[in-house]
């Protein structure tokens, strides 16, 4: 497998009891693609996870983003580099795995206002625009969307099927959540955007 495909690939398997499935969970500049039965679960705050699939053959796969922090507002700031690189890892990867480009159906989710210390919480709405705004330049079908909002949601999307359940968390017992955002978000202003993702 090409080193650019295992740089962010989720490693954190296991056994999910309540859907008795195979899971992997996808954390904060993660991806996963599988071609299997199985389940991919992912928890969000400020962050964007877009589910993708070719609706033919169930190959599909999920990412987990946030822009960096950015004065611009523009879609094209050097802070959308982080996304871009995030959505085009997944689908080249989808493709490699014989997946059609004219299949493909995206289910967003996240881009909730839960970290009022990031810009000023906008950090939430500018991931749920640029998402959508990728899908449309890129022609890949929206089939569902659930973005914006106070709250915290967990994601379980099942590739085959296309099936996502959400939960949203009114109320978070702990602070894992804010706390791996904030550490995501302070990576991404430390470490330089990875290199062009070939097209293909």
């Amino acid at each position: 497998m090409d080193a650019g495909f295992v740089e962010h690939l989720a490693s954190n398997r296991y056994f999910d009891r309540t859907f008795s499935s195979e899971a992997v969970k996808v954390l904060p500049g993660e991806y996963f693609v599988t071609t299997t039965e199985m389940v991919l679960v992912t928890v969000l705050g400020s962050c964007v996870s877009a589910c993708i699939r070719d609706r033919e053959k169930g190959i599909g796969g999920m990412n987990h983003f946030m822009l960096a922090e950015s004065t611009e507002d523009s879609a094209v700031s050097a802070s959308a580099r982080y996304g871009t690189y995030a959505m085009e890892i997944l689908v080249n990867h989808l493709l490699k795995l014989g997946a059609r480009r004219n299949q493909l159906e995206a289910k967003v989710f996240g881009g909730g206002r839960v970290m009022a210390s990031l810009s000023g919480s906008k950090v939430g709405d500018r991931n749920a625009k640029f998402v959508l705004e990728y899908l449309a330049t890129e022609g890949i079908a929206l089939a569902a969307k659930d973005l914006l909002d106070v709250h915290p949601r967990k994601v379980y999307f099942f590739p085959n099927s296309g099936r996502v359940l959400v939960k949203k968390l009114v109320r978070m017992h702990n602070d894992t959540l804010v706390r791996r955002e904030k550490e995501y978000a302070a990576r991404l202003t430390e470490a330089p955007v990875a290199g062009d993702v070939e097209l293909f």
